[in-house]
């Protein structure tokens, strides 16, 4: 990763002024888009709160406890899960601090990994191309629709309607920006106030005021179980926490739409993801003071429903069902926003075949053909997995190939800490060597993990392989190095020519954009 020789697309897009403003607001890269800048620090809230709650904290406590094995360790692993989430946020930061972009980790990869030229963002962008993030949600929404309506689910139904909730959340988002963004708003309130409402049940339950519930008496002897805590089972246990706290970065790929971005960064996010590891904390100690263990163990994504039916009786799990269910819905809007976004940004720099057509913000002024596409990826990722482990299988497809971006992120962090001097990196916010280190290796050992094989009946799946998702996962990434192997390496290569790229600013959008253009070598060697 030497600074040698670098493109010149990296040189314009990312390198700083000499004298940088010392105004809170600016920042210290030399192309800003000049688009309007509609996201201010309470949307940013917004957007990461959506992002991170969704059906996780409703869902998966009893996986977790499950598959830990105990109380203790259950809450020991949450712990453990909003340590990463932080330490992640902050490496977030310091990258955003530096380079004010839509894109997130694409734009932080990008930077780093330099050579071969192109090769990064090829990879990065099938990743972001042929996963669906919002389909998961979707899923979950249609599940929970059908049971508030007492209809019996069915493969068919649940997926139909999951279907059309990400399909709301493309047309909202597609039309207009402030309605979407004021509707994940609304909805993130509600779920705020839903969470809180399971946090101060727990607490009554604790006093022994809610009859059937077992109050204190599952944090006795915390760390003994029946079940037996296994290797795979800690693993699963953690990846099921980090999907409920996937979403910290979610201002990241909206960047360059947000107001004042460098101060947002410094107080939306430590906020919204400080508040959340507190709320998860009360409301996992809710869930094992409200519902007996056994009961618990049983639960599956029910959990939240069975919470409810001890606390406030048959009635109330119907209500419960609507809530999770909107909950769901706020996720999937605040996915499909971002995820949409990154799209249009690979778009933007070239990446994509046909590539103005992704980067347009025609005819809404909203990235219309980048949600679109994530809408597509959503509908075949809800259709295609078999009954019983969609969920799952989507859930862990998202977690898996994002925890190895993740690892490459802080290692490019880390990198750039060491050798600031010659990258010129003073950003504004810093993360500091500790975070950088810790968020690596933990981002390491989620990589190498999952592929310890499950002990009993432990596995994930009922009917696919326990590292199904790895395996396609990097099936997914070894087709965007093939992409970039045939169309920026070997054809040029065998025609004589070089690719090359050049920066401009769309004046119809106001977003900076990058044409990739063939250049000959002899020309490229007269002009060095």
């Amino acid at each position: 990763m030497p600074k040698d020789n670098l493109s010149d697309t990296l040189e314009n897009t990312y390198t700083s002024d000499a004298a940088t403003s010392s105004d809170e607001s600016s920042t210290s890269s030399l192309h800003l888009d000049a688009n309007n800048k509609s996201i201010g620090t309470l949307s940013a809230i917004g957007l990461i709160f959506n992002r991170m709650v969704g059906t996780g904290i409703f869902a998966t406590t009893s996986t977790i406890y499950a598959t830990a094995g105990s109380v203790g360790l259950s809450l020991i692993l949450w712990f453990v899960g909003s340590l990463i989430a932080m330490a992640g946020l902050y490496v977030h930061m310091e990258f955003g601090s530096r380079i004010v972009k839509n894109g997130g980790e694409k734009n932080y990869l990008e930077y780093v990994y330099r050579h071969p030229k192109f090769l990064v963002s090829a990879v990065y962008g099938a990743y972001v191309f042929f996963l669906g993030w919002a389909a998961g949600n979707s899923i979950v929404f249609g599940e929970y629709i059908l049971a508030a309506a007492d209809v019996e689910l069915t493969r068919w139904n649940q997926r139909g309607i999951g279907v059309a909730c990400v399909t709301f959340a493309f047309i909202i988002h597609a039309s207009n920006v402030k309605v979407g963004v004021y509707l994940q708003n609304i909805l993130g309130l509600f779920k705020l106030a839903i969470v809180i409402l399971i946090c101060i049940t727990g607490l009554v339950a604790l006093g022994g005021h809610i009859k059937g519930a077992p109050g204190t008496k599952n944090f006795h002897n915390s760390f003994e179980s029946d079940i037996k805590a296994t290797g795979y089972g800690v693993v699963n246990a953690l990846y099921n926490i980090i999907w409920s706290f996937v979403g910290y970065s979610n201002v990241n790929y909206a960047l360059g739409e947000v107001k004042n971005p460098v101060k947002t960064l410094r107080y939306a996010g430590p906020i919204a993801v400080a508040s959340l590891s507190v709320i998860y904390m009360l409301a996992n100690i809710a869930y094992f003071a409200v519902v007996p263990l056994d009961v618990l163990a049983d639960s599956g994504q029910i959990v939240a429903a069975n919470f409810f039916k001890i606390a406030f009786g048959n009635t109330s799990q119907r209500a419960i069902s609507v809530f999770v269910a909107l909950s769901a819905l706020g996720n999937v809007l605040s996915v499909i926003f971002s995820q949409g976004r990154i799209v249009q940004q690979l778009g933007r720099e070239g990446i994509l075949p046909f590539s103005r057509f992704f980067g347009t913000q025609r005819p809404f002024n909203t990235p219309l053909v980048g949600l679109m596409q994530h809408w597509i990826v959503c509908i075949v990722t809800i259709l295609a997995p078999p009954p019983g482990d969609a969920y799952n299988f989507i859930m862990n497809l998202v977690s898996y190939p994002l925890n190895i971006i993740n690892l490459f992120v802080g290692i490019a962090l880390l990198y750039l800490n060491i050798y600031h001097e010659k990258y010129n990196w003073y950003p504004k916010i810093k993360a500091s060597y500790p975070v950088i280190i810790f968020f690596t290796l933990a981002s390491l050992y989620l990589v190498i993990a999952p592929y310890i094989p499950p002990t009993g009946d432990q596995s994930v799946y009922k009917s696919l392989p326990y590292y199904l998702h790895c395996v396609v996962a990097l099936g997914i990434f070894g087709f965007g190095a093939l992409y970039w192997f045939v169309f920026f390496f070997a054809i040029p290569r065998i025609k004589g020519y070089i690719l090359d790229s050049e920066t401009y600013l769309d004046a119809e959008d106001g977003f900076y954009k990058v044409k990739i253009v063939k250049v000959s070598k002899k020309n490229k060697a007269s002009s060095k």
